[in-house]
């Protein structure tokens, strides 16, 4: 099986790709690296010639009110190219609770690239997943400084990226969900938790503040980035990944 994975050099899709290729099939990475910039379409149609599955893990450089314009733009771009190639597949990766969280642009624009496919030409499916351990370090930066590190008690349930790219190729090579399939970690913890946690394995001795107004996350509450019954659990725990990434 032939599939161009759109995002295909990023944290998702280079292990998406390596996945895919160790199964046997040919995945071909795309990228503004590759030549495909998915903004102007250039490199779309040589992208998907041939291709049974395309993969957009593409995403915008800034989280803010460019989001929705980005990914309406390249939705279009994809879904019009996909449909003319003739691709039986498009899978999109998007997040958990994303229709939960009206309160912050991102999720909204991901709502909206979740819309686009559905209503576009092409078999779908849409794998959302829950926050990453790879992105926790970044998360605490934001409200941060040297003697504190400021986070809301956001409940989350957050999965290694290995995990998620496991996901959706599995789904990539499956028939068309038309539908949702839903990726979370095994644990749930509360934000200025998880910073303890971390901070802790980092050998960092600042205090973390409960401040549930404090940064991105502060706009979702209750079970909004909890994943529902049905969803894959992945096995990885957040102390494991830790004790691998900081060599403990």
């Amino acid at each position: 099986m032939k599939i161009a994975v759109i995002g295909g050099t990023g944290l998702i899709g280079s292990r998406v790709v390596e996945i895919l290729n160790a199964g046997g099939h040919q995945a071909v990475p795309h990228a503004t690296s590759t030549g495909l910039d998915l903004l102007s379409g250039k490199g779309l149609p040589e992208a998907l010639t041939d291709a049974d599955v395309v993969v957009n893990l593409t995403k915008p450089a800034t989280f803010d009110e460019a989001a929705p314009a980005f990914f309406q733009r390249t939705m279009d771009n994809l879904l019009t190219a996909a449909g003319a190639a003739g691709v039986g597949h498009a899978v999109i990766l998007s997040i958990v609770g994303a229709d939960q969280v009206p309160g912050l642009v991102f999720y909204r624009a991901k709502v909206l690239q979740e819309d686009l496919l559905k209503a576009g030409p092409v078999p779908y499916s849409i794998v959302r997943a829950t926050q990453f351990f790879e992105f926790i370090d970044t998360v605490l930066s934001w409200t941060s400084d040297e003697h504190t590190v400021r986070l809301p008690a956001t409940l989350m349930q957050p999965v290694a990226a290995d995990d998620v790219a496991r996901a959706v190729a599995d789904v990539s090579v499956g028939v068309p969900l038309r539908g949702t399939r839903d990726i979370a970690g095994p644990e749930v913890f509360a934000l200025d938790e998880l910073g303890r946690i971390t901070l802790a394995a980092r050998g960092d001795h600042r205090a973390v503040v409960t401040d549930d107004g404090a940064g991105l996350y502060a706009a979702a509450s209750g079970h909004a980035l909890i994943a529902k019954d049905g969803a894959v659990i992945a096995r990885t725990t957040y102390r494991e990944w830790l004790a691998l990434t900081a060599g403990g």
